[in-house]
């Protein structure tokens, strides 16, 4: 397939062979390692449901990085998570430097520290999923975000973030947008709707078809954001993990149905992942 064609996502796709299964010795360092930013001591949500989903997902330790004030309060409300506690950029850096993968941008807050933290964060060896308030946080100095990114990153807007990054990108179709998207960014794109497009900056592009309306949620993205930084601290290709996350999360929404809401997304993973799996 040239790098160039357009690609509809489905479980019998390239992806479906690029899951990072764990073989009979593996323990929990050698399935990755993934963190995830949380906001401040009343906006801990959706940091929680991005890590429980990397750790549903497959990686096998998942951390989040708090807040002095938050730390408290997500300790006593996770358990196989993680919690470790910062109190500058600099902080920050250091918990990651261990990590794989690091989501940051779900409930972080929209203020100046979110931006000095993924800066800092995209100083480490670790691949950023950047989502939602940081990538609000850049519009007017978008610029400032595409330097401190590479090609194993990931953006994950929705069409207003989307068009706060691109202003008037998205005239030239979904499509068509979410690639030259990911080329100006020089990393992987996910622009969400109905039918998400995931977009590579070497111009690989997949449109995924299988979208539900019960994704119209509060926290469902927080959830992907956390499916995508677990493929990809399992180290797989950052844009098959985009492209077999929105896939599956689609896939697990459908399969609860009516009255679906975010908390209810990461317990429904095992079982897209036992349908998937070769063994």
């Amino acid at each position: 397939m040239s790098p160039h064609d357009r690609d509809k996502s489905s479980p019998t796709d390239e992806w479906r062979a690029l899951l990072p299964w764990p073989g009979p010795d593996a323990h929990k360092h050698q399935r990755g390692r993934l963190g995830v930013v949380s906001g401040g001591a009343l906006n801990t949500g959706a940091a929680r449901l991005a890590g429980r989903a990397g750790l549903r997902i497959g990686a096998g330790l998942v951390r989040l990085l708090c807040p002095p004030d938050a730390a408290p309060i997500v300790a006593a409300a996770v358990e196989a998570v993680m919690v470790s506690e910062f109190a500058t950029p600099e902080g920050l850096a250091r918990l990651a430097e261990p990590l794989d993968a690091v989501v940051i941008g779900p409930a972080a807050g929209l203020t100046e520290a979110t931006v000095q933290n993924l800066l800092a964060l995209s100083r480490t060896g670790a691949a950023l999923v950047v989502d939602a308030d940081a990538l609000t946080l850049f519009r007017g100095r978008a610029g400032q975000l595409f330097d401190c990114l590479d090609r194993d990153d990931v953006l994950t807007p929705h069409e207003g973030e989307f068009e706060r990054l691109f202003p008037g990108l998205l005239a030239q179709g979904r499509e068509a947008a979410a690639r030259k998207a990911a080329a100006t960014a020089g990393a992987v794109v996910v622009l969400k709707g109905r039918e998400t497009v995931i977009a590579a900056p070497d111009g690989r592009l997949g449109v995924n078809d299988n979208g539900v309306p019960w994704l119209a949620t509060a926290g469902s993205g927080d959830v992907l954001a956390g499916m995508i930084g677990g493929l990809i601290a399992q180290r797989m290709d950052s844009f098959e993990a985009a492209r077999a996350a929105v896939w599956m999360h689609a896939d697990a929404a459908g399969r609860f149905g009516p009255g679906l809401i975010a908390e209810d997304l990461p317990d429904l993973i095992p079982s897209v992942l036992g349908d998937l799996w070769p063994g």
